[in-house]
């Protein structure tokens, strides 16, 4: 059994592969999204990422799908206390931004579509300048006083930001972020490493990194003068335009058969190592993607490997 993880500084346990929740009512219907989250709960998983804007961007759908969703499945198998969800607030196109009256408002939507009176961790979706970090913390810190909200993270922010977030949930006694969710993994670390990465590893944060296959590249499935048919080909195969991007295939097709398992294991497998992330997040449209992205839970790669593939995605 694999297993779980403290996250940041709260009570949250969380099994070290979050399961994104971003293709449910997209591209898994809800026969095929209950089908991989038992799967995935089977497996030992417990922690699902989601938004309220997930899928607003798939024709028909307003936001909402993917919570709806996950509700439902919680209802039906009776896990909902098994279960670490995690959502979003800040870019539902009823629930723009951070203002402390839509936070209340999305988180009270949320609730609602998951059937829920709580949500284990609620990100800040993206950071919202025009709101003081003051007033956004302020209004998180109600809803964890208030039991709607147990723990609270930030997604796509400055590092500037976030430490100042920090020193203002410190100085007040508020609830601070025990997490954060940065766009991460072999192709993409410029934004993360560095100042952020720095922050949080200074103030104890766990990072659960977003996008950790690259939209799919790093499944190895995208190679030169092949066709994926796949609602991400395109922002997926912008990668084998790049040096750097083919360099990290070569080397991950390397350390793949050594091991004899998938390209998707083991780069999931190098961003589980890296300093300070807890759970990389993956998602599986159907259940015969989800041993490879489970796989690179057990996968214990050498120092050696490590150094290999950092080397080449730089």
């Amino acid at each position: 059994m694999t297993d779980l993880r403290k996250l940041g500084n709260s009570d949250l346990q969380v099994f070290p592969l979050s399961l994104g929740g971003n293709v449910f009512g997209w591209t898994a219907d809800e026969a095929e999204s209950f089908a991989v989250l038992d799967a995935y709960a089977a497996a030992g998983g417990n922690f699902i990422d989601t938004a309220d804007v997930y899928s607003a961007w798939a024709p028909g759908n307003k936001g909402g799908e993917s919570e709806t969703i996950i509700g439902r499945w919680t209802a039906a198998r009776g896990n909902r206390s098994d279960i670490i969800v995690a959502t979003k607030v800040g870019q539902h196109s009823e629930y723009k931004g951070l203002a402390p009256a839509t936070i209340k408002a999305g988180a009270e939507e949320s609730l609602r579509r998951l059937g829920s009176d709580y949500i284990d961790l609620y990100y800040t979706h993206f950071d919202d300048p025009t709101v003081p970090v003051e007033d956004i913390i302020t209004a998180l810190d109600q809803l964890v006083k208030e039991g709607k909200v147990r723990a609270i993270a930030a997604s796509n922010i400055t590092g500037e930001r976030l430490a100042a977030s920090l020193a203002f949930s410190e100085r007040e006694g508020l609830a601070r972020y025990v997490a954060l969710q940065p766009h991460y993994n072999l192709v993409s670390r410029d934004t993360y490493e560095g100042p952020l990465r720095d922050t949080v590893a200074e103030y104890g944060l766990s990072a659960v990194p977003y996008w950790a296959l690259a939209s799919g590249f790093l499944t190895g499935k995208y190679r030169p003068g092949t066709a994926v048919d796949s609602a991400r080909a395109e922002g997926a195969g912008k990668y084998l335009e790049s040096e750097r991007g083919l360099r990290v295939l070569a080397e991950l097709d390397k350390i793949a058969e050594a091991h004899e398992a998938e390209v998707a294991s083991v780069a999931l497998a190098w961003l589980a190592a890296q300093p300070t992330v807890v759970a990389p997040i993956a998602s599986a449209r159907t259940t015969a993607q989800l041993p490879a992205l489970l796989a690179g839970v057990e996968l214990d790669l050498t120092a050696e490997e490590l150094a290999e593939l950092t080397a080449a995605s730089a």
